[in-house]
């Protein structure tokens, strides 16, 4: 089964860590992407710029806009993701765990709807 674990982050909080924890913290997604490339279940991941560099496009009776943002009233935004394939959920769970931001803020598991079975 294939699942996106997906960081959460809080730039406040992010900041307000010391350089050497900040170092930590990569260290130990190093450690985290060699530990699931040598067991198999890494199949990617992906690590996402600061959300004042996005833009929200729409289409509106055939015109398409774009605007900076998203702004939204939310502390937390998605900072990255992995996407694995495991066994199980609890597996997935397990992993998610182990990603070192989980000590700090949300790591969101989802599983990827054509491998779940589930619909849109």
């Amino acid at each position: 089964m294939k699942y996106l674990l997906m960081i959460y982050m809080n730039p406040a909080a992010f900041e307000a860590l010391s350089g050497e924890d900040r170092d930590e913290i990569f260290g130990a997604h190093d450690a985290f992407q060699a530990q699931t490339r040598s067991s198999g279940e890494l199949l990617g991941f992906v690590a996402l710029a600061d959300p004042s560099h996005s833009r929200s496009v729409r289409v509106t009776d055939g015109a398409t806009s774009a605007t900076d943002g998203p702004y939204v009233e939310a502390k937390e935004f998605l900072a990255g993701y992995y996407a694995v394939e495991c066994d199980s959920v609890e597996r997935a769970i397990e992993l998610a765990a182990l990603i070192p931001d989980a000590r700090y803020t949300a790591i969101e598991v989802r599983p990827v709807m054509e491998e779940a079975g589930l619909e849109m």
